[in-house]
């Protein structure tokens, strides 16, 4: 039938679209610090900020725009979010001093926030009901693949150019996902006048989804521990001796999640997530072991691919649990927004506090605290689950 048809040509194009808005801004992140304290001298604390304060204008975005996305309407947020993370995007090429970069990095982080949970919604109108899971799972992998390769070309290209090109080949990717926001069409969900009134109240409710903050906090604690790797990868293959093979640690991140991702999102539809969940808490877990006691090439390139089967594989798994809790179509962007919140929230303080660690504590040390964290998540998961199943026996 053709409405179970998942590769549509409104899937396929939404989840372009959010492969380069994401690109963007993994390409963007992991070279901002390290221009910041070459190109405006900043010290290693501005620099951090730098890069922090991006996540702050992404939560104001996801708080907000949640909220108002089927208010103010899908298509419009889409398009216009676009034309502002253009803007955004331009700005960096005039930054003459560190408050400038400050106020740059919070407004390009809000249109990135603004514009990922308008497609994270948009999607949503293009997937079979009976394959939410594997629907997702495909569209997470443009999420996915975004953390590993942004990172990949934004090192490479500050290894081969400068500053001033990467922001130029960010603005034309950019300008060309701006026009595919403008040409793709947008059906806006109709609100009935309750609901309007609902979502125009300034009550918890209407900015946070109850029934979606478990999987949100589980979100965070999976993004905490993942930021581990992002922020001290780069330095931590230099105590250990394994700079030259360490670009190809994000290759096998995403060659593994790109093998894997239709198998896991299958599985979450016909055996249900804990079949899918469980093991991406034990993966990321038994990945961070592996990099915390890596002294060679393939042990620091088995780990990347364990943790791409564990942090990747919970992203949009942890997505698609956060949709089952939705029961009304105006209630998606509140709760995909409160599960990004989480996950975003978890990766902006994640660098902060573990650097703070970092200072008492090896990086050996600080990994295999990170590795705890998905074991809590895998705890708290299991007490959850046994709870939901005891109310539902009770009702039963």
């Amino acid at each position: 039938m053709e409405q179970e048809k998942l590769f549509n040509k409104g899937f396929i194009s939404i989840t372009l679209i959010n492969f380069v808005v994401y690109l963007v801004y993994y390409l963007l992140i992991v070279i901002i610090a390290v221009i910041a304290q070459s190109e405006l001298h900043a010290t290693l604390g501005q620099a951090g900020l730098a890069s922090g304060i991006y996540i702050i204008g992404t939560l104001l975005a996801r708080l907000f725009i949640g909220k108002k996305l089927e208010v103010m309407g899908r298509k419009s947020v889409l398009r216009y979010g676009a034309l502002f993370y253009l803007a955004t995007t331009v700005a960096y090429l005039y930054m003459p001093i560190i408050p400038m970069l400050y106020l740059v990095r919070l407004l390009n982080g809000f249109a990135y926030g603004a514009l990922s949970t308008a497609t994270n919604a948009i999607v949503t109108a293009y997937i079979p009901k009976s394959r939410y899971g594997e629907g997702i799972n495909y569209y997470g992998l443009s999420t996915s693949l975004a953390a590993a390769i942004g990172p990949l070309i934004g090192l490479l290209l500050l290894n081969l150019t400068n500053f001033r090109f990467i922001v130029i080949f960010s603005i034309v990717l950019v300008l060309l996902t701006t026009i595919a926001c403008f040409a793709f069409p947008v059906k806006n969900i109709v609100l009935t006048k309750e609901n309007r009134e609902a979502i125009n109240k300034w009550t918890f409710d209407s900015f946070i989804e109850k029934k979606v903050i478990f999987i949100a906090f589980v979100a965070f604690l999976m993004g905490l521990s993942y930021s581990s790797v992002l922020a001290f990868l780069s330095s931590y293959v230099k105590v250990i001796h394994l700079v030259e093979i360490s670009s190809l640690f994000f290759v096998v991140y995403a060659l593994v999640i790109t093998v894997t991702r239709p198998l896991s999102g299958k599985i979450f539809d016909s055996l249900g997530e804990k079949f899918v969940m469980y093991p991406s808490y034990l993966f990321l877990t038994a990945g961070l072991i592996l990099l915390s006691i890596t002294d060679s090439s393939w042990m620091l390139l088995l780990s990347g691919g364990l943790i791409g089967l564990g942090y990747g594989t919970f992203m949009s798994n942890g997505q698609a649990v956060a949709l089952k809790q939705v029961v009304s179509n105006h209630r998606i962007g509140v709760a995909l927004s409160t599960y990004f919140i989480g996950l975003d929230l978890g990766l902006g303080v994640g660098p902060f506090v573990l650097g703070e660690l970092r200072s008492l504590f090896s990086f050996q040390e600080v990994y295999l605290i990170a590795a705890v964290l998905p074991i809590v998540c895998l705890v708290l998961y299991m007490i959850s689950r046994r709870k939901g199943n005891n109310a539902t026996a009770a009702i039963k």
